[in-house]
């Protein structure tokens, strides 16, 4: 089109949309119909600009819709959670000359409980009295463990094989899940039940401490769990173990959550309940941690280990293991599990700012960096495979699709 015809072209479309707004009152509201000043008739947007809203004590709250299409996905990854039906293991022991103190195995609940595990794994760097250690991997458990042996007064080099964006722990959902696959409820002894507690705790606190910081790597959000049939909680599998309800020792930390009476919410399902949770916003929060781990003197260097051997040959005499996933074929801890996980990423949009579990349909979380969703599937508990699904992310896309068509469906104007 040549610049004539474009400049042409557009003054009609602002003539067009100037005499639509001149129709409309400078001071209607498109989703809520507002009365022209002239007339006192009540303006009704079409459906497809309407947006539903939540009623709440505190107003009407816009319930901003996803676009659900799978020409939008952008990231389509898998990871395995490292679970151990004993809890994450933290412990010492000694290789040769050297002291290894584990730190993996926290299932679906690494980011969450990060501060809290490194604070228990610091403790017992601390008793072999070196002042310069080792850190191995650099995954979220990695880079808090050397921050917190740091704060500590330590020197620390992580090595690792991969780092950010290229660690398993860049893959989370990105919400704070402190008790997501943690342990078994045979494995939940009063031992790890009131370790548990102290680590969560200890990371509940260090979370509050980076709300409102440049990037916003924490940050509070809405979500509402939704379900056709009785609402019965977090709809696993159940192929997986039987979990514990760990949460009942933390309740004193988050907002109860509510259930929505009909016709005070948009969704087309029988019940719907709305909490309030924390997320992490994986960019900006990783850059943080690693920006933290350098200004203290941290140092970085790229090195694989494929046996304990590997180790011995470190210059530091005191190790933390923080190697996830992979510290069942470093060590040759069977006790790991894989749980595999595909998470998709969606292009973001900024006004979507609530998360959404719907039954084992889906699992949303908003993040700055797009919309993350996730499922759960029979297969995924002691899978390994990292291969991605595309057809199975497209499916979990239509069920947004699907559930969004439903609420439009709802719409007062329809």
């Amino acid at each position: 089109m040549q610049r004539r015809e474009f400049l042409k072209n557009a003054g009609v479309g602002l003539v067009s949309a100037s005499a639509v707004a001149a129709t409309v009152s400078g001071d209607a509201q498109i989703g809520n119909g507002t009365a022209t000043p002239s007339t006192g008739e009540l303006l009704v947007p079409p459906c497809h600009l309407s947006v539903p809203t939540l009623t709440t004590p505190e107003g009407p709250i816009p319930i901003h819709l996803v676009r659900a299409q799978p020409d939008r996905i952008i990231s389509l990854t898998v990871c395995t959670r490292p679970f151990r039906a004993a809890g994450a293991r933290i412990e010492s022991e000694k290789l040769g000359r050297k002291t290894i103190v584990h730190n993996y195995g926290h299932g679906g609940s690494g980011w969450s409980l990060s501060w809290g595990s490194a604070t228990v794994a610091v403790r017992q760097v601390l008793e072999t009295r070196e002042r310069q250690i080792a850190v191995i991997g650099a995954g979220v458990i990695g880079l808090t463990s050397a921050i917190m042996a740091q704060r500590a007064g330590l020197k620390v080099r992580i090595y690792a094989k991969d780092r950010w964006p290229d660690t398993r722990s860049t893959f989370a959902t990105g919400n704070w899940s402190p008790n997501s696959r943690y342990c078994t409820a045979e494995g939940a002894t009063p031992e790890v039940a009131k370790r548990w507690e102290e680590m969560a705790r200890i990371s509940f606190r260090m979370y509050q401490s980076l709300l409102g910081l440049p990037g916003d790597p924490i940050e509070w959000r809405d979500s509402f769990f939704l379900s056709d049939g009785e609402m019965t909680g977090a709809h696993l599998p159940s192929t997986e173990p039987e979990y514990p309800a760990l949460e009942s020792l933390i309740r004193d930390l988050m907002p109860r959550g509510e259930f929505l009476q009909p016709g005070t919410h948009p969704f087309p399902t029988q019940y719907a309940r709305r909490n309030t949770n924390i997320i992490f916003n994986l960019s900006a929060y990783s850059r943080l941690l690693i920006a933290d781990f350098l200004a203290a003197g941290g140092e970085f260097e790229t090195r694989e280990f494929e046996k304990p051997g590997d180790i011995a040959k470190l210059r530091e005499r005191t190790v933390i293991n923080a190697t996830g996933y992979g510290a069942r074929a470093l060590f040759g801890d069977e006790s790991i599990t894989p749980v595999r996980g595909q998470l998709l990423r969606l292009i973001p949009q900024p006004e979507v700012t609530y998360g959404m579990q719907y039954e084992d349909k889906f699992y949303m979380v908003p993040r700055r960096d797009g919309i993350i969703l996730q499922t759960q599937a029979p297969g995924d508990f002691g899978n390994a495979d990292t291969t991605p699904d595309r057809a199975a992310a497209e499916r979990t896309v239509q069920s947004v699709a699907d559930l969004y068509a439903r609420m439009r469906a709802n719409l007062p104007c329809n």
